[in-house]
């Protein structure tokens, strides 16, 4: 299918996860995509994967400064955008008596204030019928044990699929977000836990979740492109889950 030819879509955090899948997506189905990432190494890496169809920027969410910059630095390449994934983002985890300040800002700062002003800087660019989609977290419906700023953050993002939705009606732009379950993506790497940590942390999850596997970061990109595209068209201000049942099947 070539669903989105002619169509640019502009990936935060594109580099990895399901970012990268859903700008791989983009580009098989006939798009041009812009990606951003904090580092220049991980950004080439994407593009070389991608080709031709895609274009890079470097690009910390959680920086007030790169944030101010993200529209002209996207004109480089483009004056519209018809797809907006705010993804960016990963995870820290601690438990309510050791989440320190820094932390909590931290967490704060790159999913909620980079999500938030990655669509405000980004909307002069987006014309009638684009589409702006969230990145939220089954972590808004489940209670986790070291999850409390990570899931809170999450669902300061979930808010904003409702309040933007109700906004951006008069122009036309839909509204929507994404709430994965556990999926394979480097979400434990920021977290300071070692890779046999984090397995173990993997395989303490599997038994809860209703088919005894994590996502693939596909599945979630599959479902980002449904919303985005004609076939969504009715669909506005709506939350999906992609998450194998855990939040509602115990």
């Amino acid at each position: 299918m070539q669903r989105f030819k002619n169509k640019t879509a502009l990936i935060t955090g594109g580099t990895s996860g399901m970012g990268f899948a859903t700008a791989q997506r983009f580009v098989e189905e006939g798009g041009s995509v812009i990606i951003t990432g904090r580092s220049e190494n991980t950004v080439n890496s994407a593009l070389e994967n991608l080709g031709s169809q895609a274009s890079g920027i470097v690009s910390d969410a959680g920086n007030v400064n790169d944030l101010m910059n993200l529209q002209a630095a996207v004109k480089k390449y483009t004056d519209r955008i018809d797809l907006l994934f705010a993804n960016a983002g990963y995870g820290r985890f601690a438990s309510v008596t050791d989440v320190d300040v820094k932390d909590f800002d931290e967490l704060f700062n790159i999913l909620v204030k980079g999500s938030f002003f990655t669509v405000q800087q980004i909307l002069p660019l987006m014309n009638s019928e684009s589409s702006v989609i969230f990145n939220t977290s089954v972590a808004t419906d489940i209670a986790m044990a070291n999850f409390s700023v990570y899931s809170a953050a999450k669902s300061a993002v979930q808010s904003f699929i409702k309040t933007f939705a109700v906004e951006l009606t008069e122009r036309n732009i839909r509204v929507n977000g994404v709430s994965p379950g556990h999926i394979k993506t480097n979400i434990f790497n920021n977290t300071g836990l070692t890779r046999e940590q984090i397995e173990a942390a993997v395989q303490g999850i599997i038994p809860a979740i209703p088919f005894k596997r994590l996502g693939d970061p596909v599945e979630i990109a599959d479902v980002v492109l449904f919303l985005a595209s004609e076939e969504a068209s009715y669909i506005h201000g709506a939350e999906i889950k992609v998450d194998a049942g855990i939040s509602v099947i115990r």
